[in-house]
């Protein structure tokens, strides 16, 4: 297993390394300030170092990690119960939509994580902008819709804070509920990856090293919470998203 592992990190160059290493702690940060941002970020990293393919996979085990630590930091703000509701109704579609994304071509991956990724800004502003408001059956049937997004794509997270903000949710409280989630979508997901076959030592290496690095990221992001002006980290990652996502599809189609 050791020899395994030391290969799959001897196919990735120091600089390259150092990248992953960097951008997981950014976006561990970044991620418990604003509660999203992690999937957003490290498919940009990862996609033209190990490929689309097995993007989903690593960051769904990694995420475990991440959404560990934020629910440790954030404990005593979590809505169980809105947590509930949304884990009830969206693990359902969530394997459907991770048993889906197994059935993808390099090009079909990169072209679904791409396009969430430039779509999910303009649809987390939308809903912003149209003061949705859900009550918890609303909350429900949104969140078994988000299902299929959460299990087959990464960036979904921006959608689920827009779903709880929706339902209620301010501040901090949003983050936190948002990680006990993610955690169990992280689960079912992995899961569902490790069933078809999918899960290999290079996808188990990646994402503890990513989860091992981002661990301090939540409580950076704790002591960074009240400090950071948010409308300048939402603007620019807008654009580092919509910018990372649009180069994923025109890749996937002149590859």
């Amino acid at each position: 297993m050791l020899e395994s592992l030391s290969s799959v990190f001897a196919d990735i160059s120091l600089p390259e390394l150092a990248l992953i290493t960097a951008m997981a702690l950014v976006a561990s940060v970044v991620g418990g300030v604003a509660g999203y941002g992690t999937g957003a970020l490290m498919p940009l990293v990862l996609v033209p170092i190990v490929g689309a393919e097995p993007v989903v996979p690593i960051l769904s085990l990694s995420a475990l990690f991440t959404n560990t630590s934020r629910a440790a930091a954030f404990w005593r703000l979590v809505d169980r119960r809105r947590a509930l509701i949304v884990l009830v109704a969206a693990l359902p579609t969530c394997v459907l939509g991770a048993w889906g994304y197994t059935l993808l071509t390099g090009k079909g991956a990169a072209l679904v994580i791409g396009a969430m990724l430039v779509a999910s800004v303009p649809l987390r502003r939308l809903m912003r902008r149209r003061g949705l408001a859900l009550s918890s059956r609303g909350l429900a049937a949104a969140s078994f819709g988000w299902g299929p997004l959460a299990g087959g794509t990464v960036g979904a997270g921006i959608i689920l804070l827009s779903l709880l903000m929706a339902a209620g949710l301010e501040g901090a409280a949003v983050v936190a509920t948002d990680a006990v989630v993610s955690i169990g979508i992280g689960l079912a997901k992995f899961a569902t990856f490790g069933l078809a076959g999918v899960v290999n030592a290079k996808v188990l290496a990646i994402a503890l090293f990513i989860g091992a690095v981002a661990l301090p990221g939540a409580f950076l992001a704790k002591a960074l919470i009240e400090r950071l002006p948010l409308h300048v980290h939402t603007t620019i990652l807008d654009a580092v998203v919509i910018g990372g996502g649009a180069a994923m599809v025109i890749n996937a189609f002149v590859r």
